[in-house]
This record gives C-alpha cells, sequence and structure tokens, in this order.
C-alpha cells in the first residue's frame, strides 16, 4: 500500500482535502475512533502540515462536540 499523503487548504468559505487513496482511508478513521462510546465531547485530534499531512497544508482539526 501507499503512504498516505494528505493536504489540506483552502479560504475562507472553502476546505479541500486533497489525497491519495491511501491519504482518504486515514483522516476517514479518525471520527471514528472519536465516536467510541467511552469518550466524550471535547476530544480531538489534531493533523498538521509537516507532521502528518504534507508541507504547506492548514491544520486541520477533528473534534468531537457532544452539544452538536
Amino acid at each position: 500500500m501507499d503512504e498516505a499523503r494528505i493536504k489540506v487548504y483552502g479560504s475562507a468559505t472553502e476546505i479541500t482535502v486533497a489525497a491519495n487513496a491511501a491519504g482518504l482511508r486515514e483522516p476517514a478513521e479518525r471520527p471514528i475512533g472519536l465516536a467510541a462510546p467511552e469518550l466524550r465531547g471535547g476530544c480531538h485530534e489534531h493533523l498538521e502540515g509537516g507532521v502528518n499531512l504534507e508541507d504547506g497544508s492548514v491544520s486541520l482539526i477533528l473534534a468531537r462536540d457532544d452539544e452538536l
């Protein structure tokens, strides 16, 4: 399987998550973990440019908010 490659970019009105096939699977699986019944609102994960996103990406935070 290819290495996950993900780039996040956008404007004030639109965000794009562009990725190869492996890269699309990775962020799709993260919300499943955040939805685990033993977790509560306030749990979140950070995806950062140069760390788990391609260089030049804007940061992406996936957050569980049980008030929504």
